[in-house]
């Protein structure tokens, strides 16, 4: 089945274009949203759209900028296209998986985000490296202080302060308290 989809930004804007090229291209059924394309997650025709889809079906968009705004939203979508075994088509841009060119334009995007993907985690690896070297370390910071784990310790001597009181009065959790008296015995 030849499932459409169209989107404008703002209410302002005027679907009919895309619409009419959507049916002239086949499209049986048409989903139009009016929506901003910056996030998947919050498009409702969109999600309607996906919850349809079933294997051999072809999704037809007019442009690219029209499915997502970002390389990577539509990377995430054309892949959950091909799991699915449904193939896409974007009219003006030329790219239809369902012919082998398609599917070569398609599997470049791929390989581009893919690289693209590995460079934000090979900068990520490098930058954390550099901060602890500059002696930085990562993560959260420790909910009780040294200080504070060796009052808790004294006021555990008294043996009737239990461990939920003291917890209570550190403001943590009692797995919190426990761990940060085991770092005292390391």
């Amino acid at each position: 089945m030849l499932i459409g989809y169209a989107r404008v930004s703002t209410l302002e804007q005027n679907p009919e274009g895309q619409e009419a090229a959507l049916l002239n291209y086949g499209c049986e059924r048409i989903y139009v949203e009016s929506a901003s394309g910056k996030d998947s997650k919050s498009r409702p025709e969109l999600q309607r759209m996906l919850d349809t889809l079933r294997a051999d079906d072809i999704v037809v968009v007019q442009r690219l900028d029209r499915l997502g705004r970002s390389l990577k939203d539509l990377i995430e979508l054309l892949e959950g296209f091909k799991e699915s075994g449904v193939r896409f088509v974007s009219i003006h841009d030329g790219i239809d998986t369902t012919t082998a060119t398609g599917e070569l334009i398609f599997h470049v995007i791929g390989a581009i985000a893919q690289f693209e993907r590995r460079l934000i985690s090979d900068r990520t690896k490098t930058g954390l490296a550099a901060a602890r070297a500059r002696g930085r370390k990562g993560g959260r910071k420790p909910s009780m202080s040294e200080s504070d784990i060796r009052k808790a310790n004294a006021m555990l001597l008294d043996p009737m302060v239990t461990k939920s009181e003291v917890a209570k009065h550190f403001c943590v959790s009692r797995p919190t308290l426990n761990k940060a008296l085991a770092s005292l015995e390391k």
